[in-house]
């Protein structure tokens, strides 16, 4: 049984040489691919709980590690339910008959969908799952079992593809690349080798691995020269990269931008021949993102239903997130022949849909659980949906009033 520790620890090897291989310096975005996708190790692809709504469970009377964090699927079916009135409106209106969901979770929003879908009348889509945690998808096979005839799950996307593309809370955990300002010069800021540790590793060749829009430097097992687990710590470097906008003031300033959240939009836009893309995260619009009071950036990790800000810690125990800059999701969608559907929050997106009625008949237990959805100081302001297309123009039920796309 693989501990905590000794997770950590293979892991925090693992990335170690991959930077002794690059020199002793890497860009945060290679780091967190690292963290999060190694195989077997990163955080994404490890069997910890993740999802759910305690830190903690109890087995045979003890107390032992719990899950990470909550999205809205765990919180209620509800919001599956809801969403589900987008996607019967968007397939009908495409003409296709598959869904494609990135990053499925626990699979329980696949399950509200589906079952939701049934109970219309309508013939189910094909859905369609990609998922790179192996423990994740043998969670979702289990937990979607009774759809098995209609579900598939896929390790690479085809050529080109049609139908519905869903991503709850998945461009949030595509590697970023950190740029600060200091002094006024920008420099790119990566991560190097503690130097006192440094000298524990042996450098070995690194090998590319290109997954889900998100390109990361895979380094094979090598001698490990001595059991220091490694340290790792900030190292800035000068660069001529730069925020999509200025950012006013003199002030120091720590910021991100998205080359893999935007080249993962360009992929869809590739392959996407006729439907629709769906995608809800946490995020601002440009101008509030590089907000000169907005001086820290956003990276943020979670674990345990606790978050810190300390992404070089405990790798492969928790997970790194950045919010996502949707003006530039807006942008690299248009610039490769994606149209948009609209641009809202959570709760003007729900309520179009139908959520209030839903609540009509619901109990007092799951109206406090919607409530959570669509509360401003819960997700209902902070997180944004938004709707591309693919084909002919339409209107899509969830931007019917709201819609916030001028503000992109």
């Amino acid at each position: 049984m693989t501990t905590p520790h000794s997770l950590t620890s293979a892991l925090s090897v693992h990335i170690a040489q991959a930077i002794a291989a690059q020199g002793g310096w890497i860009g945060f975005d290679e780091f967190m691919a690292l963290a999060l996708y190694t195989p077997d190790l990163g955080y994404y692809a490890n069997d910890s709980a993740k999802f759910g709504t305690l830190p903690y469970a109890m087995q045979a009377g003890v107390r032992v590690a719990g899950s990470d964090f909550v999205t809205a699927p765990e919180m209620t079916p509800l919001f599956g339910q809801t969403l589900a009135a987008q996607v019967a409106q968007a397939l009908q209106v495409t003409h296709t008959h598959e869904v494609w969901e990135f990053g499925a979770g626990s699979g329980a929003l696949a399950l509200q969908l589906l079952e939701t879908l049934e109970a219309l009348g309508a013939p189910l889509p094909r859905y369609n799952i990609a998922e790179l945690s192996q423990s994740l998808r043998a969670r979702q096979q289990k937990t979607l079992e009774k759809y098995a005839h209609t579900v598939r799950w896929v390790s690479e996307l085809p050529a080109t593809l049609q139908g519905v593309v869903l991503g709850n809370e998945v461009l949030d955990a595509m590697p970023v690349k950190l740029l600060a300002r200091k002094g006024g010069v920008w420099y790119e800021r990566g991560v190097a080798l503690h130097p006192e540790r440094s000298e524990t590793v042996r450098a070995e060749p690194p090998v590319l691995s290109f997954v889900e829009g998100v390109e990361a430097c895979f380094a094979p097992p090598a001698e490990v020269l001595a059991p220091v687990q490694p340290g790792f710590i900030w190292q800035d470097r000068r660069t001529d990269l730069r925020p999509p906008m200025a950012i006013d003031g003199a002030h120091d300033y720590l910021t991100e931008i998205h080359p893999q959240g935007e080249s993962f939009v360009r992929t869809l836009a590739d392959k996407l021949t006729a439907g629709a893309v769906f995608l809800i995260d946490y995020g601002f619009p440009e101008q509030e993102y590089y907000h000169p009071q907005r001086h820290m950036g956003t990276v943020m990790c979670h674990r345990g239903h606790r978050s810190d800000t300390d992404p070089l810690a405990d790798v492969g125990l928790k997970d790194i997130t950045a919010h996502v800059n949707f003006t530039g999701i807006a942008l690299a969608a248009q610039e490769s022949g994606l149209g948009l559907l609209g641009y809202c929050t959570q709760a003007r997106f729900l309520i179009n849909c139908g959520l209030l009625s839903r609540l009509e008949n619901a109990s007092l237990s799951e109206r406090v659980a919607a409530q959570k959805l669509i509360m401003e100081h819960e997700m209902g302001e902070l997180f944004k949906v938004i709707g591309l297309y693919q084909g002919e123009p339409w209107q899509a039920i969830g931007f019917a009033q709201g819609d916030r796309t001028h503000t992109l």
